[in-house]
């Protein structure tokens, strides 16, 4: 009976497992394989070069690396100031979505959706014109404000990701909300539970797998920053080419030290998975209290 069922799911997931395989698999595999190497040349680099292996050398660079270190300093600023706010925001949307006496609620659905549905060059050429300080209609009225000055430009990147985000996570939680069983929110009204009590007593902790998921992808993307910063270095030239973790692998690329931009990029996603368990493990307990 399980390998009828197998057999019938297997045309719907082998594809799937194919592309995860190669696009995404094969490459994490060669990315480490290639961060235990690195390319000595003689000479003044006129010369020949070959490939050797370095075994944890590059990683010890790597964590040596005041630029790559600031980097991601950087980024874990920007989360710990956005992403908290983005949810809140997001969720406090998706209650006034679900309330009954919403009005015009598939309006707003999609107007706390447009945002996201832009690309992100798009949306930070847009957000570079309101900061940059000659174009901006902002800065015009109020002379004396920066938005990208060296202590402005973390919070003027969590505003874009802020503003582009948070209409998807109102989606999803919106999307939570719905799947709560209508004799859930009938039994806690007849307990005299309803409106915004109701919101946090029985909604809120019905759609905490939805606000996890959220969190997590913000998490991720937020490590992964890179349309936001890269688009703003035309309105904020202090803004170094090493900002963010992805902008200073590019630069190793660039400068064909292709092994080290491979360690720094097993190094950020080896981050970024232990992060992720973390913030699983850590709802877990909390769940299980």
């Amino acid at each position: 009976m399980r390998t009828k069922e197998l057999r019938r799911a297997a045309p719907f997931v082998l594809p799937f497992l194919v592309l995860f395989v190669f696009v995404y698999l094969v490459p994490t595999a060669y990315s480490i394989e290639q961060s235990f190497f690195a390319v000595k040349r003689s000479g003044l680099g006129l010369g020949g070069s070959e490939t050797v292996f370095t075994g944890f050398g590059n990683y010890t660079q790597v964590f040596q690396d005041k630029d790559f270190l600031a980097a991601l300093g950087r980024v874990a600023f920007i989360g710990i100031i956005q992403v908290p706010a983005m949810l809140v925001i997001a969720l406090f949307l998706a209650l006034l979505l679900d309330a009954r006496t919403t009005k015009g609620a598939r309006f707003f659905r999609i107007a706390y959706f447009i945002p996201y549905g832009l690309p992100g060059v798009i949306a930070g050429l847009v957000w570079s014109f309101l900061y940059a300080p000659s174009l901006s209609p902002i800065t015009r009225v109020f002379e004396h404000l920066s938005f990208v000055g060296d202590g402005a430009l973390p919070f003027s990147i969590a505003n874009i990701l802020t503003w582009a985000w948070t209409g998807y996570n109102t989606i999803l939680v919106y999307a939570a909300l719905q799947a709560i069983p209508e004799e859930t929110l009938e039994a806690a009204a007849v307990d005299g539970c309803s409106g915004w009590k109701a919101a946090l007593f029985i909604k809120v902790p019905q759609v905490r797998p939805a606000l996890l998921m959220a969190l997590v992808f913000s998490i991720i993307g937020t490590f992964q920053l890179y349309n936001e910063p890269v688009t703003m270095k035309s309105v904020a030239p202090n803004l170094s080419s090493t900002y963010t973790p992805i902008m200073a692998a590019l630069r190793s690329l660039s400068a064909n030290n292709f092994n080290y931009a491979a360690t720094q990029s097993v190094v950020l996603g080896a981050l970024i998975c232990v992060l992720s368990v973390l913030v699983f493990r850590a709802s877990a307990k909390r769940t299980d209290a």
